[in-house]
């Protein structure tokens, strides 16, 4: 069985019978049964079921921003904002996906050339329980556009979550059995990947999750898409607008409790604003309020689970052996974790070296910009920076500096249905959303015609 536990009263709430080896095969034959005509579905029909399935996010949006918060934790406000998100990214690729998908034409030595972009096939999705529609519905949206099917794996702490994505795309009104949520457990998946149905595969999650993955679907040769980790950097150089920087940085760390690839870990003070810009920053950290992720003024709910808690106590423990000082937070209360600002950090301590996921900002001061960008590239990860500055010029001089798969000037690194996202280094390769997403599951066929 499959379990689902309320993080914030310890509860089990769901469980799931797993997949049998033959019930996961039958799905994805299934899966490839309904791809062969949804190949053929012309993309206006396509767009009518992807306008409905946006529509049918909006009108339950508040019962599956319920199950959000009762599976993992997130503050029932923001999950309702995650349910508004996965409606526009499907609305987006709705409106999008003809010219994106347009053959194009090539001028060569023929008479015409040009590229192709056709569906693959059967996708298998294996995702995370941190944004538990959204990294699904930004995969899904411009896959099943495109004219693909997916199976999901999804985490096993959020099933419902993935039985109720599977739900929204067949209210829409999408071919039975194009969308399933297997129910299985990690063990499975590379088994599932091995399919000869399965034509591809993407994932959303850890280094170690995607490592896995990626080895498994080189060994069949299948096309994979990976987004890992990050320890992004929040930069703020001496010459910011701090209220702007303050307001922004609380959101880019502690909005979903921090449980976030693209959240902002490491924050960066040049030294002429550090003293000004931390007593803001902290007075603002303290402020904010904790409880019950259902209750609407609640902005930190609690972690995952437990062990999440237990895992960023062990980073902030080892991290003040070191040196490393904790100006508040620090200690959790079962699947509770504070929010928390430590100082006096080194590029060793697990706190700004290692990805920490869940509420605690690292802070570091620098003198100059290059000892900056320095700092920030100093990671095995590279997912996106934030660098606030009023000297715009300058800052687009320095983009090409950043070792990263995005920089956000003035804001913090957010994902966008209309920009790639995706990062480089360990946090993965390959691009999601704009037209790059719709893509990266398509044949690219050449077409070559001479007289």
């Amino acid at each position: 069985m499959i379990h689902s536990i309320n993080p914030y009263t310890d509860k089990k709430i769901y469980s799931f019978s797993e997949l049998t080896d033959e019930e996961v095969s039958l799905k994805t034959d299934r899966a490839d049964d309904a791809f062969s005509t949804w190949k053929n579905t012309s993309l206006e029909e396509r767009a009518k079921l992807m306008f409905n399935a946006a529509k049918v996010l909006r009108e339950h949006k508040t019962d599956y921003a319920k199950t959000i918060s009762m599976e993992m934790g997130k503050p029932v406000k923001q999950a309702v904002a995650e349910i508004e998100k996965c409606a526009w990214v499907c609305e987006y690729y709705a409106e999008n996906a003809e010219p994106f998908l347009a053959d194009e034409s090539i001028v060569t030595d023929a008479h015409k050339s040009y590229a192709k972009f056709e569906p693959l096939g059967v996708i298998l999705a294996v995702m995370p329980w941190n944004y538990p529609f959204w990294q699904v519905f930004r995969f899904a949206a411009p896959a099943l556009m495109a004219g693909n099917a997916a199976v999901l794996k999804h985490a096993s702490s959020v099933m419902k979550s993935g039985n109720n994505i599977q739900e929204v795309f067949e209210k829409a009104g999408f071919p039975k059995n194009l969308f399933q949520n297997l129910i299985i457990g990690s063990s499975k998946v590379e088994k599932v990947i091995t399919n000869k149905k399965i034509k591809a595969v993407t994932l959303t999650g850890s280094q170690p999750a995607g490592s896995a993955v990626a080895s498994a679907a080189g060994r069949e040769i299948k096309k994979s898409v990976l987004e890992l980790g990050g320890n992004n950097a929040f930069i703020v150089l001496n010459d910011a607008d701090l209220d702007a920087a303050v307001d922004v940085g609380i959101n880019a760390r502690y909005q979903n409790a921090g449980q976030s690839c693209i959240a902002a870990k490491r924050l960066l003070l040049q030294e002429g604003i550090a003293d000004a810009f931390m007593e803001k920053y902290l007075e603002r950290v303290k402020a904010l309020k904790s409880g019950d992720p259902l209750d609407e003024s609640t902005y930190i709910g609690v972690m995952a689970s437990e062990s999440h808690a237990v895992e960023l106590e062990m980073q902030v423990g080892i991290s003040v052996k070191m040196g490393a000082k904790v100006l508040t937070g620090g200690k959790r209360d079962k699947a509770y974790f504070p929010p928390t600002v430590i100082t006096d950090v080194t590029a060793e301590m697990p706190v700004f070296k290692e990805e920490t996921f869940g509420p605690i900002m690292a802070v570091k001061t620098f003198k100059t910009v290059d000892e900056a960008i320095a700092i920030s590239n100093n990671s095995s990860f590279g997912l996106g920076v934030s660098l606030f500055t009023k000297d715009i010029a300058k800052a687009e001089e320095l983009v090409s500096r950043f070792d990263e798969g995005a920089v956000f000037i003035n804001e913090l690194v957010k994902s966008d249905p209309r920009l790639p996202f995706g990062g480089i280094k360990k946090s993965g390769f390959g691009r999601e959303l704009g037209i790059f997403g719709i893509r990266e599951f398509v044949n690219i066929k050449t077409v070559f015609i001479q007289k």
